[in-house]
């Protein structure tokens, strides 16, 4: 089975020569298999399609893709947005008393299953030009267990509650305080009951304009948990957190569970690995297609996941695995210091932060950890030369390159148009391409407007931005925001290659435990009280810095034998309380 998608955010047909119509063999022998809608994007017949390949290749953009899919997907369609364009094949399926996890790369369909199990889309099985009746649907799905849920979803014998992907988009569609939204909502607690288990006592009369990422995130969380439904859908709950609010947010998730049917999507492995019971793994081309896969259990499907095969559907989704070490990374430098500090304070009111004696040397990339509100950011932008500390001093000399935490796509023009104008040279070499374009995904969004660009784009041009200006240092505040797990790694990667291959030192601060592991050669220890007073030690090496932070989570962490990625041990599990009492909380 052949299908044919054309990609109209990367279609800049005003700024091409239709190549795609011009070489088509088919168009050159008279056969209309390429025509043009009426917004000029191209329309390709996939069934007068030879699967050539030559418009693909021709098309400066890379807006086609011709794809040979397993026939026996023919009659597993479950939804296509028109011709041409992305088409969703297998749904997952909820299951009472259990967590079902969904992982997949962005742009492949996790949303649009939600959607479609929650009721608020139907599936047009493929006939977006005729689409069925929800008595057509349930026809094509009798038999299955699909056929039940869907039946009782339809039917409104069950209840359902979804937590949105896009937090940050909450206060345009509510208006008013925290507490106001909260008092809709109170079934299965009360607002002062929610407001202390997520952390809300300090904000219930703040309004939602004035909320931050994290407490957006934790009250959409409350509003969720808080009804009294049957089947719950959380669509990335842990973004904006930190790792011991993903922990706590994670262990609420699983006490809910004991009961109903739980869905969650989430790209943070480590979470959804301590969160999910089963998990689906959904492959596909992003844009173009996406398929699911029968759910596993979630150690098998995370592993699958980061080989990149999938052995009894004998595909190859990743063309190389992703590895993680199965020690730490080296702990003793011999370069000299780039950036000493000693004793750094800032006094900003309401908080407070200390930063005792450290060095970052040449060459190093420095992990920044602890939770939010205690320090981290502002840290980072000292170093920047943003704030400056009001006692101890920071090498100012050093010349940096910062990446914020919030970033606005305020500028005026392309991708193209802002990466060249900052580094022209860096950014057309070669190597520049190789090591970070190419691996980043940027390439595809060289045409794109920046005011266009959803967050994930918006933040892998940032990194991008970063990396290519000439610095001694490379600052990134929480570069895997946005990104889903496929990204992360790939940015994580390509951040500790350019340090590693050019010699400059890198200071990363997130909460992703996974791009941790992946970039840090030590880390930064933040704690104290969030937003009140912040203490920051380090860098430590691995071992050392690792320890410390987990053990202020309580969480140990223990490493898979087939893969050596990190895995969060089951509170006082046999493994969590050796590895306790042993002062060991990660590199077991």
């Amino acid at each position: 089975m052949r299908i044919a998608a054309v990609l109209h955010d990367r279609c800049q047909n005003r700024k091409c020569n239709k190549e795609c119509v011009k070489f088509c063999p088919l168009m050159r022998t008279g056969v209309e298999c390429i025509a043009f809608n009426e917004k000029g994007k191209p329309v390709i017949s996939e069934v007068l399609c030879q699967g050539c390949g030559i418009c693909v290749n021709k098309c400066q953009f890379e807006a086609i893709k011709i794809i040979g899919l397993a026939d026996e997907l023919k009659g597993e369609m479950v939804h296509q947005y028109g011709e041409n364009l992305f088409r969703l094949y297998r749904l997952p399926i909820p299951k009472k008393g259990l967590i079902t996890g969904i992982l997949g790369p962005n742009g492949i369909g996790k949303t649009t299953a939600i959607k479609i199990l929650s009721g608020t889309e139907l599936p047009n099985l493929g006939r977006f030009d005729d689409p069925p009746s929800k008595e057509e649907v349930l026809e094509h799905f009798a038999g299955t267990e699909l056929h039940d849920h869907l039946k009782n979803v339809y039917s409104g014998n069950i209840k359902i509650a979804l937590k949105p992907q896009y937090v940050d988009k909450l206060p345009q569609s509510v208006k008013g305080v925290v507490r106001d939204l909260l008092s809709r909502v109170q079934e299965r607690m009360t607002v002062d009951e929610a407001a202390e288990l997520f952390e809300l006592k300090e904000v219930l009369d703040r309004e939602l304009t004035k909320l931050s990422g994290g407490e957006l995130q934790r009250l959409a969380m409350a509003a969720t948990i808080m009804r009294d439904a049957d089947i719950y859908f959380f669509d990335e709950p842990t973004s904006y957190l930190d790792i011991y609010q993903r922990v706590k947010m994670a262990r609420i998730v699983k006490d809910l569970s004991v009961d109903k049917q739980v869905i969650v999507i989430e790209h943070d492995l480590a979470i959804l690995d301590y969160l999910a019971d089963n998990v689906s793994v959904v492959y596909g081309s992003e844009g173009a297609y996406g398929v699911f896969t029968l759910a596993r259990q979630v150690r098998t499907a995370i592993n699958v996941y980061l080989d990149g095969y999938l052995p009894e559907e004998n595909i190859r989704f990743r063309d190389r695995p992703i590895e993680f070490e199965s020690s730490p990374p080296r702990s003793e430098w011999n370069t000299p210091d780039l950036v000493e500090f000693d004793s750094v304070e800032k006094d900003m009111g309401e908080f407070k932060l200390n930063i005792g004696k450290g060095a970052v040397k040449i060459g190093e990339s420095v992990g920044i950890v602890g939770p939010n509100a205690t320090g981290k950011t502002t840290f980072v932008k000292m170093l920047a030369g943003v704030i400056k500390p009001d006692k101890g001093a920071l090498d100012t000399a050093v010349k940096v390159s910062y990446k914020p935490q919030y970033i606005s796509a305020d500028a005026e023009g392309t991708v193209r148009d802002i990466l060249y104008a900052k580094a022209y040279d860096t950014v057309n070499s070669g190597f520049f391409e190789g090591e970070v374009l190419d691996p980043l995904g940027i390439k595809h969004l060289m045409e794109k407007d920046i005011k266009t660009l959803s967050g994930g784009e918006l933040q892998r041009v940032a990194i991008t931005m970063c990396l290519a200006a000439e610095a001694d240092m490379y600052l990134f505040d929480e570069p895997s925001a946005y990104l889903d797990s496929n990204q992360r790694m790939n940015a994580a990667k390509t951040i500790r290659r350019m340090m590693e291959k050019t010699g400059r030192s890198g200071m990363i601060v997130d909460h992703d435990i996974y791009f941790l592991d992946m970039v840090s050669d030590s880390m930064m220890v933040f704690g104290g009280e969030p937003g009140h007073h912040g203490i920051g030690e380090g860098p430590l090496d691995m071992r050392d810095g690792m320890n410390k932070f987990l053990s202020a989570v309580d969480i140990t962490f223990r490493r898979d034998a087939d893969t050596n990625r990190p895995r969060i041990n089951k509170p006082d599990s046999r493994l969590d309380r050796e590895q306790k009492s042993k002062g060991e909380y990660y590199y077991a």
